[in-house]
């Protein structure tokens, strides 16, 4: 099974990230449950939302507390509550961020972490430029999609333009798009180091 954690602040589309990388998944014949946890149901309020995928049906239930996959979509978060907690070597990081994840004191965190496993990615710089709006989930889809591998870019556009109509959609697959090759030009370059 491979459990994705994805933290986030109301307003940013945390739960319906989740809800698309399952959707994504299961567009793919494999089995996925996503679900959120929340305290005030506030713009701008952290939210985690959780996301399982597997290949075989998921029984499991409750929230995620080792992920294999770990996506901020706020950087603010990083150092206001212990977002890297259950985080092992083998697991995976994606910040939306433009600053590098040096530039953001995750050196240690990044450290911790088998070579090629933390990108950071503009997502929000992304979404504004493709959608014209500034909501990292969709193009944080993308990265995730190079990242991990876990599923294909074709599944996550997919299933944008299934959630999105018309433009909406256009310009959020726009935006995974650009963030997928955003992150395998990011591993790259680590991989040339």
């Amino acid at each position: 099974m491979f459990a994705v954690r994805i933290h986030g602040r109301g307003g940013q589309g945390v739960v319906t990230a989740a809800e698309m990388l399952s959707v994504a998944a299961f567009g793919e014949g494999r089995h996925a449950q996503a679900f959120p946890t929340f305290g005030s149901e506030r713009t701008g309020a952290p939210v985690v939302s959780f996301c399982r995928i597997d290949d075989r049906p998921i029984r499991v239930r409750e929230p995620i507390s080792r992920p294999d996959a770990l996506i901020v979509q706020d950087p603010t978060l990083l150092h206001q509550v212990n977002l890297f907690a259950g985080l092992s070597s083998d697991a995976f990081l994606l910040v939306n961020t433009s600053r590098t994840l040096e530039e953001l004191g995750l050196d240690e965190v990044v450290a911790t972490l088998e070579q090629n496993r933390a990108v950071a990615v503009p997502a929000t710089e992304l979404a504004r430029e493709h959608l014209g709006r500034p909501l990292p989930n969709a193009a944080l889809l993308g990265g995730f999609a190079a990242l991990t591998g876990q599923i294909s870019l074709g599944a996550v556009t997919d299933t944008i333009r299934g959630r999105f109509a018309g433009a909406v959609g256009e310009g959020n697959a726009r935006a995974a798009e650009a963030a997928y090759a955003h992150v395998e030009e990011s591993l790259r370059r680590l991989t040339d180091a």
